[in-house]
């Protein structure tokens, strides 16, 4: 907006909607038209004053525009519900294309897909638990026989025997 503009509305900028609100409070009825006139009612030529109240009408073309204005802002509201419509549906649309595009991949070869789709989800599956490791390095069979993996099985399986053996306890505790 223009200085002038900014500082008549005391803002830097506003929606359009907010225009005919932000108008109203800066308009005011127009003072009363005073006319100041002798008017002789009297032979003897006695000068008197006298008020009268002379209505005027007018044609009001701001009125008018003042009236559509607002008509047109009231179905500012319809317009926004039908533009959320649209996004949603432009939303749907994506989603229908992104299944209908993982069906067809399926279609064209399933082997391969189901191969791509565990690969993606051991990847989002590690990112969730953020688990390091390289995938590749997994794959190949010397990864296995690394010292550190032989230390790593024990570990799990003496947890395991633990966790029997406490289990084991505990039913015959109970019994």
């Amino acid at each position: 907006m223009r200085e002038s503009t900014q500082q008549i509305f005391e803002c830097q900028r506003m929606k359009f909607s907010e225009i005919p609100e932000r108008l109203h409070r800066l308009l005011h009825a127009p003072d009363p038209i005073v006319i100041h006139h002798v008017i002789n009612v009297d032979s003897k030529d006695q000068k008197k004053t006298a008020c009268y109240d002379i209505d005027v009408e007018v044609d009001d073309t701001l009125k008018e525009q003042m009236k559509s204005f607002l008509l047109s802002t009231t179905s500012q509201q319809e317009i926004a519900n039908l533009d959320n419509k649209i996004h949603e549906t432009v939303d749907t649309i994506n989603q229908l294309k992104i299944q209908r595009q993982f069906m067809l991949g399926f279609a064209r070869d399933p082997q391969a897909f189901i191969s791509e789709f565990l690969v993606s989800q051991s990847q989002d599956l590690r990112t969730m638990k953020d688990i390091v490791g390289n995938p590749e390095d997994e794959r190949h069979g010397e990864f296995y026989l690394q010292p550190w993996i032989q230390e790593a099985v024990r570990r799990y399986f003496y947890a395991k025997v633990q966790q029997r053996r406490a289990e084991l306890e505990q039913a015959l505790g109970n019994s």
